[in-house]
């Protein structure tokens, strides 16, 4: 069974994993993804097994996203997510309407910094190892696009949204950035991707419904200029 796959990520492990398991499940050696998911992160990825597929990988990796993100309010994180040692900044409880003032104004094209703890190289090395060795970490900022940003529920410290974003953006760095625009601080405490371009959520299946290779042919998608094999 090879060709291109809806997969939903469990949460607590990572995208490689996903990836061993299906190795596994299909004895194929050579598969790949579409976008990284941290291990905390829950939801959509685009997996191609097979020599012919992943070649076709960079036409869903360009391709718009869309999250569903909880965004704790008054304390930020090291990581700028859940996974990173805390520091409260602030109790002042802010109202919807300012919420709304603040998320407004990341919507379009802004300058973006990665968080220090991400994949990005410096020297060909991950910026998180550094981080973790106690070196000082400088990322250029990156243009990125916000589509939409929607708030979903509020209930403070909790913010959940549901934003779409282009490519590249980091949902950790939108989280911190809204904690600053606030003056409060922020942290990204649950994520969820629930769409890459016009593939959703709903159309992918759990690792752990995969028992058998057949299961794959249900979560199939075709990849323009390829057929299915």
């Amino acid at each position: 069974m090879k060709g291109v796959f809806l997969i939903n990520k469990p949460k607590n492990i990572t995208s490689h994993d996903a990836v061993d398991f299906l190795r596994r499940l299909t004895g194929e050696r050579r598969i790949g993804h579409a976008g990284t998911l941290d291990p905390a992160a829950t939801g959509l990825m685009i997996v191609a097994i097979g020599r012919e597929f992943t070649k076709q990988l960079g036409e869903f990796i360009k391709l718009d996203k869309e999250y569903v993100a909880e965004v704790t309010l008054g304390v930020v994180s090291a990581t700028y997510d859940i996974e990173g040692p805390k520091k409260h900044i602030s109790n002042r409880r802010p109202g919807l309407a300012e919420i709304l003032r603040v998320t407004k104004s990341f919507l379009g094209k802004h300058q973006q910094a990665p968080p220090i703890f991400s994949a990005k190289k410096i020297g060909g090395e991950p910026a998180y190892k550094l981080a973790r060795a106690g070196r000082v970490v400088k990322l250029s900022k990156q243009e990125v696009r916000i589509y939409s940003l929607k708030i979903e529920t509020f209930r403070y410290p909790k913010l959940r949204i549901r934003v779409r974003v282009s490519s590249g953006t980091y949902i950790r760095s939108l989280a911190h950035d809204l904690g600053e625009g606030l003056g409060i601080g922020a942290y990204l405490s649950r994520l969820r991707r629930t769409q890459i371009g016009g593939y959703k959520i709903r159309s992918a299946r759990r690792l752990k419904n995969l028992k058998r290779i057949k299961d794959l042919a249900k979560i199939r998608i075709r990849p323009r200029g390829t057929k299915l094999l």
